[in-house]
């Protein structure tokens, strides 16, 4: 019996300082693959300009059924109209989303350090763990992928596996993630991110047909 399911599609936007340079292009992507969230990050440390990128994003992103994530900001998470937040390690601030913003709103965590940090994480009321970094070079394509592997066999929690290059999908595709990121570097592709997240998608589609 095939008990292949096919991942979805994870956003990682490029830091941004405002809405209006990014908005027709993520409208374009959402309409090109299955995007399951986006992370929306920002350039800015000002509150009030990123509360007005996520409430100009939002809802581009959950017209389609699509959550909207943050980085890190609990509060804007629960003030913006995002959905939840992404969190980088397992410190103070993942605790206090959880403790905030569960049930309401997604919390997802990555920058984990190695195994037993996925495990302890995956012990907490997480909604996924994510396996490589939110921009290129930090991680090898070959280790995300093992931790991909790896966590999908053996746990029920979702992850999500970042791929930085457009030949990363195709493994990652078939790795068990439930979710497979596209970093910012694809938003930079010269054909247009709407383009790329359809071959994304295209290697998506290749997986479940092989499996």
């Amino acid at each position: 019996m095939n008990d292949f399911q096919k991942p979805r599609l994870y956003l990682i936007t490029p830091p941004i300082a405002e809405a209006e340079s990014l908005a027709p292009a993520l409208k374009a992507a959402m309409g090109a693959g299955d995007i399951a969230c986006v992370l929306v990050r920002f350039s800015t440390a000002d509150e009030g300009a990123r509360k007005k990128i996520v409430k100009a994003l939002a809802p581009l992103v959950q017209a389609v059924g699509a959550a909207l994530l943050v980085p890190e900001d609990t509060l804007l998470a629960a003030r913006s109209g995002a959905d939840g937040v992404h969190v980088e390690g397992l410190g103070e601030n993942f605790s206090a989303a959880l403790e905030s913003l569960k049930p309401e709103r997604i919390v997802g965590v990555g920058t984990l350090s190695n195994r037993d940090e996925a495990m302890r994480a995956g012990e907490s009321d997480v909604d996924y763990l994510m396996f490589g970094a939110l921009d290129p070079g930090a991680d090898s394509a070959a280790a995300v992928l093992a931790l991909a592997a790896w966590w999908a066999e053996l746990f029920n929690v979702p992850c999500v596996a970042v791929a930085h290059r457009p030949e990363e999908v195709d493994a990652l595709a078939r790795s068990g993630a439930e979710f497979v990121a596209l970093g910012p570097d694809f938003f930079a592709d010269a054909r247009g991110i709407a383009a790329a997240v359809a071959q994304a998608q295209a290697a998506l589609d290749r997986a479940e047909a092989e499996a």
